[in-house]
């Protein structure tokens, strides 16, 4: 195969008049429910959450709501939801069912999922992003003994996975893969384990009556909703510092994919967002005789471009395929026969 040499710039170009985002929490029009738990799309802009009244979606990052119930929909009280990476594949569960609940058609249709043989009651519920590794949180009554149940085929079968002794109560989130997990202690500490769960390592976020937690795809980026107010984490949870989110009662809070773009929930106060500027940043990789660039699905719209002189820039109308297993655009380009230069652009 002819050599030949790729010269990869990173550019971040931004247009003032679409992407002025402060790092602030703004409300959403999202109705004053008492909120249990929130989901977001990779891109932030599909957003599912339970509440006491049932389960409500946004496709417009929250600024129109719609109530998701129909007859299908399993009645359980308060439901807890999550989601794979396109919103098809859902699992729910409830702190008053001994169920999950999942669903392959966005909630059309619901399939119950008996996980083990005790009554167990269920606190918190985590989806990768393909929808086949799901992680469930369970307790009886309130008091230590908890456990956390994984499933690697979408809820058919589930097994105990070994956790610190505590009260997981409430919160837990996984990584695109199932590989990466966060999970919070009730009254406690956060956790994070790189290894599917089968060792954990205490974190140095303060105690609190953690009520979620939330990841990035990559796992560097972390946020834990509580008592506290939120916290967030840049470094693989290594530190921890306010976000200096508004005073409430925090109830549930989601990431999208690449961290920049948070959504959490008030009880009975509302849906909030919180969004800092995106800043893709691609990779290039040898593909079998070809190349491919890729780069974390953006919490913004971003266009691949190319130039073979840095001066003029040319739209690239190769679509990009998302990878659920990273949540990686990834687009495989054939050898260019000389140096060419990339970036990704807002349209």
């Amino acid at each position: 195969m002819k050599n030949f040499r790729i010269l990869l710039v990173v550019l971040t170009v931004l247009l003032t008049a679409n992407f002025a985002f402060a790092q602030t929490w703004m409300q959403t029009g999202a109705p004053g429910e008492n909120w249990i738990g929130i989901v977001s799309s990779a891109d932030g802009s599909k957003l599912v959450a339970g509440a006491v009244g049932g389960i409500f979606c946004s496709t417009n990052a929250g600024l129109t709501w719609a109530s998701n119930n129909n007859a299908n929909t399993p009645n359980i009280f308060a439901p807890l939801i999550a989601s794979s990476a396109d919103g098809n594949k859902l699992v729910m569960a409830s702190d008053n069912s001994t169920s999950v609940f999942t669903s392959a058609d966005s909630g059309a249709t619901w399939v119950t999922n008996q996980v083990t043989a005790e009554n167990w009651w269920w606190a918190s519920v985590a989806s990768s992003a393909d929808g086949n590794k799901l992680v469930a949180v369970n307790y009886f009554g309130a008091g230590p003994g908890s456990s956390i149940y994984q499933s690697i085929n979408s809820g058919a079968i589930w097994v105990s996975i070994s956790v610190p002794h505590g009260e997981w109560r409430f919160a837990v989130a996984t990584s695109p893969d199932g590989t990466k997990l966060i999970a919070a202690e009730n009254y406690g500490g956060i956790y994070t384990s790189t290894d599917s769960g089968a060792t954990w390592i205490s974190n140095t976020v303060p105690s609190a009556n953690w009520a979620s937690v939330a990841l990035s795809a990559d796992g560097s980026k972390l946020a834990a909703a509580g008592s506290r107010g939120i916290y967030t984490s840049t470094d693989s949870a290594v530190t921890w510092i306010s976000n200096n989110a508004p005073s409430a009662n925090w109830s549930s809070i989601a990431s999208s994919s690449d961290g920049n773009k948070l959504v959490a929930t008030v009880n009975g106060g509302g849906i909030w967002t919180w969004q800092s500027t995106p800043a893709p940043r691609m990779n290039i990789t040898p593909a079998t005789g070809n190349f491919m660039v890729s780069w974390t699905v953006p919490s913004a719209d971003f266009g691949l471009q190319q130039s073979p002189d840095l001066g003029s820039w040319t739209d690239m109308t190769n679509a990009p395929v998302l990878n659920l297993t990273n949540l990686q655009n990834e687009v495989v380009l054939p050898p260019p026969g000389g140096s060419v230069f990339y970036l990704l652009k807002t349209p």
